[in-house]
């Protein structure tokens, strides 16, 4: 049987602004050096297989049931017809859909993979995941990304331009936010003159920086408790192409480098960094499973503290056999 060794490549891995989390938040529990966010399939719109209140507890309830860590989902509030009929998908609003989740679930946390926070005023998106935090017992993590599909900017009003400086306001402004008491902020489309947004949550999410590129890296040093890049595929977008990390090598050296940033910072503690396998298993053998674990192997090494997982969804019961099947070959013998 094959065993992840979790290897954490640099002492400095903190969690930075949110230090009295070590050890309180769900994320942080458990024995398993190997987390895993499991995708939800709730983009798919067969009729009546995933879209529903009773699909939406069905499936959350069985990946509860296999040990799976969290469950995620993306954000798109208006892609484009273009992009959505060509090689898109659908998506449900995140903290609408997580919210079903919870009432499901006890200790399954959520994760946006990702939250585009430019889209978006900040102290909405605060008050939306300080509720979801407060009301599921602090199982959110809030993936959070710049957002890269420039028509989808244009229907929300927003300057696609200015995406990144947004990106980092937002960031700033969550913190203050969930901090409780007064916030004094002059923003770039907003001025908070004292202003005091609530609920402020004992425990904040956790913020998961999404992205490979350099400046990704950056923020999820600076703002973040985690970082969640992508593997580069050829059926991505150009610009996620190039950002996407090539092979797991340099995947080691960005984590390297990203220790390193947070060291200068004086930053300590705990940090996640979520990256499914490229190798994915045929949900059917032992073969294909010591082969995924192998995969896991190899992430772990160079400091991975959580699988992305994407199970194949031909129907609901399809989905949850699969779901089933990576609990026991996969999760189990770790």
């Amino acid at each position: 049987m094959v065993e992840i060794v979790a290897v954490h490549c640099n002492p400095f891995s903190g969690a930075g602004e949110l230090e009295s989390q070590s050890g309180a938040s769900p994320a942080r529990s458990g024995s398993r050096s190997m987390k895993f966010t499991v995708q939800i399939p709730l983009g798919d719109i067969t009729p009546g297989e995933f879209q529903t209140a009773a699909a939406v507890k069905e499936m959350a309830v069985a990946m509860e049931s296999a040990n799976m860590d969290a469950c995620f989902l993306t954000d798109h509030p208006a892609p484009s017809a273009a992009w959505l009929h060509a090689n898109g998908h659908d998506a449900l609003d995140p903290f609408t859909a997580f919210a079903f989740v919870a009432a499901a679930t006890t200790k399954l946390m959520f994760h946006t993979n990702i939250l585009v926070l430019p889209y978006r005023n900040p102290f909405l998106t605060a008050k939306a995941a300080a509720t979801l935090q407060v009301l599921s017992g602090g199982r959110l993590i809030l993936g959070a990304g710049g957002g890269y599909q420039k028509g989808e900017f244009e229907a929300l009003g927003v300057d696609f331009t200015k995406r990144g400086a947004l990106f980092d306001e937002a960031l700033e402004v969550m913190r203050m936010a969930w901090a409780g008491g007064p916030v004094v902020k002059q923003g770039r489309n907003f001025n908070a003159a004292g202003n005091e947004p609530r609920p402020a949550p004992e425990t904040p999410p956790l913020i998961w920086i999404g992205g490979g590129s350099g400046k990704a890296v950056e923020r999820a040093a600076r703002w973040g408790d985690g970082w969640c890049p992508f593997f580069a595929a050829p059926t991505m977008s150009q610009s996620n192409q190039d950002s996407g990390i090539q092979s797991v090598e340099q995947l080691g050296e960005k984590i390297k480098e990203l220790h390193e940033m947070r060291a200068a910072q004086d930053k300590t503690g705990h940090f996640d960094i979520a990256i499914g396998p490229r190798k994915k298993p045929d949900y059917k053998t032992r073969d294909s499973a010591d082969q995924y674990i192998e995969a896991l192997n190899e992430l772990a090494a160079v400091g991975v503290t959580w699988a992305m997982v994407e199970p194949a969804h031909p129907s609901r019961q399809g989905f949850i056999e699969n779901v089933q099947w990576f609990g026991e070959e996969v999760i189990a013998r770790l």
